[in-house]
């Protein structure tokens, strides 16, 4: 199976650098834009199942990239962004140290309190993966969030503590596995 792993588009959050976790922001222009051409390098692909956040943002970039209508989704909450607790909306560079060094190091730092874990990104990531080996797809399509991505990514490639944490993926930047 090849499994094929995007960021959502650009948001206006994304765009003035706040973490945003679980706030459901559409895209931007900037972000359909990068879905669409996206799409494009992917043309010749058709995908046997197209899984998303329940974000719209992911929503709204998988059905562009999946070349789906968006009820034909499948969507998952183990996908979803990671819950950044009080530090959401804040500005990137206004964290202070806890947050900072977490977001930076979470190999070392522990999480803020209000702030989900790397245990807990794996432990959905991992779910969802065992979940997935058992379907019978081709080629399938799966679009979510950046911290999220880190802990799938890592699941997919064994990684220590689960997580693949840089380089950060960049909106609509695809990732690709073969399970």
């Amino acid at each position: 199976m090849n499994v094929y792993i995007t960021r959502h588009g650009e948001t206006r959050y994304n765009k003035v650098e706040l973490m945003q976790g679980l706030t459901d922001e559409p895209l931007s222009e900037v972000g359909i834009r990068q879905a669409h051409e996206t799409r494009e390098t992917l043309k010749d692909l058709k995908f046997d199942a197209v899984y998303a956040s329940p974000l719209i943002r992911a929503r709204q970039t998988a059905s562009i990239v999946g070349n789906v209508p968006e009820e034909d989704l499948i969507i998952d909450e183990r996908i979803i962004e990671v819950d950044f607790g009080k530090y959401e909306l804040k500005p990137y560079r206004k964290l202070g140290a806890a947050m900072t060094l977490y977001w930076a190091l979470p190999e070392i730092f522990p999480a803020p309190k209000t702030v989900e874990s790397v245990k807990s990104m794996v432990a959905r990531s991992r779910s969802f993966i065992e979940d997935l080996k058992k379907k019978d797809y081709e080629n399938v399509l799966i679009v979510c969030h950046g911290g999220i991505i880190r802990a799938l990514c890592g699941v997919l490639e064994n990684r220590f503590k689960g997580i693949r944490w840089r380089p950060r993926p960049k909106n609509c930047e695809v990732r690709k596995y073969v399970l």
